[in-house]
């Protein structure tokens, strides 16, 4: 078995969500719904900060159950305190010995997403029902990524002896 070390940044998850709510208002103002776009678009006032929060710590907490199979055992800790913005979200797993290393970025970086598209859709659940399945749909491709990429596995090498 080996250790891969997954470590998000919760300033850059805070950041894709402000902006993909601010894009996707953007995107919906006809000229007339300006109150409508305003409530979309996720900013750091403390209701607007401590909903997000919560949510991207549901989302992880999600995503931990989801890679239940593979998490460090060793970590015996639990808590439903609110994120503080500067936090970071690891995971460890457990992988076996002929997991492909190449795939940890791929892992990082859908993880990273999964938690985005699934807080953007419980905001937008509050704020914009219409876009929140397109953001749900998303979370579950991310899902299907981060599956491929941890069963990725390492073709095996033979090992010549060599003559005695």
């Amino acid at each position: 078995m080996k250790t891969i070390s997954i470590t998000l940044d919760l300033n850059e998850i805070i950041y894709d969500i402000q902006n993909k709510t601010y894009l996707t208002g953007r995107s919906r103002h006809d000229g007339t719904n300006h109150e409508q776009v305003a409530n979309m678009q996720a900013n750091d006032d403390e209701e607007s900060a401590n909903q997000i929060l919560r949510s991207v710590s549901i989302a992880f907490n999600t995503l931990k159950t989801k890679l239940g199979e593979y998490i460090d055992n060793n970590v015996l800790s639990g808590n439903n305190e609110l994120l503080t913005r500067d936090s970071t979200l690891a995971i460890a797993l457990q992988m076996p010995s002929n997991y492909n290393n190449a795939t940890t970025d791929t892992i990082a970086s859908a993880a990273h997403q999964y938690i985005v598209s699934t807080t953007v859709a419980e905001w937008f659940a509050i704020t914009n029902k219409p876009d929140s399945q397109q953001y749900t749909a998303l979370a579950d491709v991310c899902l299907k990524v981060i599956s491929e990429a941890i069963n990725k596995r390492l073709r095996p090498v033979r090992i010549i002896a060599e003559p005695k």
